[in-house]
């Protein structure tokens, strides 16, 4: 038998990366707000990798930091490894990956959850969802209803979901948990048009049963800086990981039980992920390789479980083991649990607004897997716009609408929504046209006024934040002035690093600009300098080396801004805008972009249509 069990301003449905988020942000901007989880325990599980970040991911754990989230601090306070990627490229592409105890990254996000003010965390299924009123009402498996304003779909992997290993194939969701099925069938009569998208995990073997002397050893990197703005304390690499390869054994056991694979056999439907595929999945595709790169990380300090990256997998477990076994280090490794593959549901993301509210159901939003995405990173910062939203939406303030040139969350948002995906998202440094500006080192100075503004960022890391960036600009200031005299020593220097030497006094800022030099190599001939935090050394060498560049693009967001600024009445009728292609006219019609900036990324929609949009729109201001 139901009964009323509660009201609310924001409900969250889901407990992983991109509800955590939604729930703390809608509460900490005071709105009384509730997360429902299947199973508590699994509060900011990480059922695929132990690690937050990677190139890109790396950049968009920093812009959530940035505006105030949680998803860098749970990782500084369950750090295992850290390493900064891509070094040998430009800043742009430079990103933190941390190792982390996965154990104790849920536990801190249980316990954050837990402490925060006007936040309820509850352990129950929804099974039911509906519009009573200008209210969500949300059922439970247990008959409890519950209401509230506005209600975030966070519902990762559980939503429908289905395990496969092998011919083995049952409901279920990831880690052996219980999936959300009557969920699935709630949202269809709502009228959500639900698509099936696939993922999958390797297996994880016992540390014990691993031959280490086999394997290639990955150092940490001694990195002086906090994954996280708001923390002070160097980052501290507590294990290693290690690298080892697939060989013609390994490809030859996959190729002789391929047709045993769910993926080749037909039973799984769901569209897989582009750029993680699985182990048989590359086998295939890249034929010509005669190996496969695989990494064995650690999921914990106090576990023998090892992760092995690069290797997920749906064949069945008895291939599974054989394969594995055919891999230098792990010939005599156990399994401790098998690699799956698991399909759920998710939606087609231009039904969705750039708040990540529905465009036909008001109050109800979506953020993660749900939305067609991959990734806790990609999750995080979904969750943390949809939670800002919805509480905007109680209070009845403006939104956040983050553009694709502020940050890489505002391309990640505006690629989902306007674009959408026909495979699960993953965030890319090469899917931001803005990339130098985007950097993951100036996170905060792109974001954390906008934080602060919304009221997500404390006095601790506001101040922060300040003395930073006044650090940075009198230090670029200075080198414009200090001037380096020619001589032996300096000379001696420019020769040995492959640049010219010099004849007259030249300033600090023009001797960094050169490739050959940075800013460490230059503290013997400036003596003055001050005694900076690495962080915001990094900026200065960037903003420095990089200001020609940095200024050009710039100038192209700019040009954009305009465009973004021109906003599109939600009642516009396209078909009165004459001179717009059909196909033009169908995608606007579809997407309904709330600006022109927008309108001008819609595939389908070329410089052409936009010069008419922006002419109709000219003739309509001027009737008004």
């Amino acid at each position: 038998m139901s009964y009323f069990a509660g009201q609310y301003d924001v409900a969250v449905i889901g407990a992983g990366h991109a509800g955590i988020e939604a729930g703390l942000a809608a509460a900490r901007l005071g709105c009384r707000t509730a997360i429902f989880s299947i199973n508590l325990d699994a509060v900011g599980n990480c059922p695929c990798n132990p690690s937050i970040g990677g190139t890109a991911k790396g950049h968009l754990v920093r812009e959530v930091d940035a505006l105030g989230g949680e998803i860098a601090k749970a990782t500084d306070a369950t750090l295992i490894q850290l390493r900064m990627l891509n070094l040998g490229k430009g800043p742009a592409v430079h990103s933190l990956r941390a190792q982390i105890d996965r154990r104790g990254y849920s536990a801190y996000m249980k316990k954050a959850l837990e402490s925060q003010e006007n936040l309820e965390l509850r352990q129950a299924e929804i099974t039911d969802i509906c519009k009573n009123g200008e209210n969500w009402q949300l059922t439970t498996k247990l008959g409890a209803i519950f209401s509230a304003k506005c209600a975030i779909l966070a519902t990762g992997t559980f939503l429908g979901g289905r395990i496969y290993i092998g011919d083995v194939s049952y409901e279920g969701g990831p880690d052996g948990l219980f999936p959300a099925t009557e969920l699935s069938e709630a949202l269809r009569n709502l009228g959500l048009k639900l698509r099936r998208f696939k993922t999958g995990t390797p297996a994880r073997v016992n540390r014990n049963t691993i031959d280490f002397s086999k394997l290639e050893v990955q150092e940490g990197d001694d990195i002086s800086t906090a994954v996280s703005y708001s923390i002070d304390k160097k980052p501290e690499n507590q294990s290693v990981c290690h690298i080892t390869y697939t060989n013609d054994q390994t490809k030859q056991v996959i190729l002789d039980n391929i047709h045993r694979s769910p993926l080749y056999s037909g039973m799984i439907e769901g569209v897989g992920p582009r750029y993680c595929p699985s182990l048989e999945d590359k086998i295939v595709r890249f034929a010509d390789k005669p190996r496969h790169q695989l990494f064995i990380e650690p999921c914990g300090l106090d576990t023998d479980e090892m992760y092995i990256q690069g290797a997920s997998s749906s064949l069945p477990e008895d291939v599974q083991i054989a394969f594995y076994h055919t891999i230098p280090g792990l010939e005599n490794a156990q399994i401790m649990r098998p690699a799956y593959a698991i399909e759920y549901d998710c939606i087609d993301p231009t039904g969705l607004a750039p708040t990540l509210e529905f465009l036909d159901f008001e109050g109800l939003y979506g953020a993660g897997q749900f939305n067609g995405s991959s990734g806790y990173e990609e999750a995080a910062a979904q969750g943390l716009v949809a939670g800002v939203n919805a509480a905007m939406k109680c209070l009845g303030k403006e939104p956040l609408i983050l553009e694709r040139s502020s940050s890489y969350i505002g391309t990640l948002i505006d690629d989902l929504v306007t674009k959408g995906c026909t495979d699960p998202y993953r965030m890319m440094t090469s899917r931001s046209e803005y990339r130098l500006l985007l950097r993951q080192d100036n996170a905060d100075e792109r974001l954390t006024p906008r934080g602060r503004e919304i009221g997500l960022v404390d006095d601790n890391l506001w101040q922060r934040y300040l003395t930073r960036l006044e650090q940075k600009k009198r230090e670029i200031a200075r080198l414009h002035t200090v001037v380096v005299a020619p001589s032996d020593e300096i000379n001696q220097l420019l020769v040995s690093r492959e640049t010219s030497a010099i004849t007259t006094g030249v300033r600090l800022d023009e001797l960094l600009r050169r490739p050959q030099l940075d800013y460490k190599c230059l503290a013997p001939f400036d003596p003055n300098r001050p005694n900076l935090p690495d962080d915001v050394i990094q900026k200065v060498e960037t903003e420095v080396k990089y200001e020609g560049y940095l200024r050009r693009q710039e100038a192209q967001v700019k040009e954009l801004r305009r465009l973004e600024k021109r906003l599109i009445p939600d009642n516009i009728d396209y078909d009165l805008v004459t001179g717009l292609r059909d196909e033009a006219r169908e995608k606007l019609k579809h997407i309904r972009p709330h600006s022109v900036g927008q309108a001008s990324g819609i595939s389908g929609v070329n410089p052409a249509d936009i010069t008419v949009l922006l002419i109709y729109l000219s003739r309509e201001v001027k009737n008004d």
